[in-house]
């Protein structure tokens, strides 16, 4: 499963930079970070961190499309048939170089066992009691931070495009 991620990672990369419009941009970024937050959840068998992530990319995703769609709305959205015919090439190849390649026979049973118990570690170690006044002042700090910004945030002028 993540050799099949790590492959469609690296098809969407290419895919990328043959990419001229600022909405397909933001459509391929935003594909690429749902397949990194999929390898990175996998990796650490918890998938929590990978939520963190893709929320904030996501955030982040959310303020450059109201950007562009400000700047070039009126473009017009056209696919190139070079661009699809090596995209098709490139999976084919990839997918044919993924089977081929050895299995490892290792006994996964004992290394996820291993790999849970680090990770409810790791979790307790976060919310225990020690850390625990660290973890509500760090809510509390963004929490007033969030009030700060709203209430400094001039409502006349806000969209950066005018509803009529």
């Amino acid at each position: 499963m993540k050799k099949m991620l790590i492959i469609a990672s690296i098809l969407v990369s290419m895919m990328f930079m043959q990419i001229n419009h600022p909405l397909a941009m933001g459509l391929i970024l935003l594909m690429q970070t749902v397949i990194m937050c999929l390898i990175s959840g996998l990796m650490v068998q918890t998938f929590w961190f990978s939520y963190v992530l893709f929320l904030i990319f996501l955030g982040g995703m959310l303020v450059l499309f109201i950007y562009v769609t400000s700047l070039a709305s009126n473009e017009m959205f056209n696919l190139s048939t070079k661009m699809m015919m090596t995209s098709m090439v490139l999976t084919t190849f990839m997918t044919t170089m993924m089977m081929s390649m050895p299995q490892n026979n290792m006994d996964l049973t004992n290394q996820e066992m291993i790999m849970n118990n680090e990770n409810i570690l790791l979790l307790m170690k976060l919310y225990n009691g020690s850390s625990s006044l660290i973890t509500i002042l760090l809510a509390s700090y963004l929490f007033l931070t969030l009030i700060a910004v709203v209430k400094i945030t001039n409502i006349s002028k806000g969209p950066l495009r005018q509803m009529y």
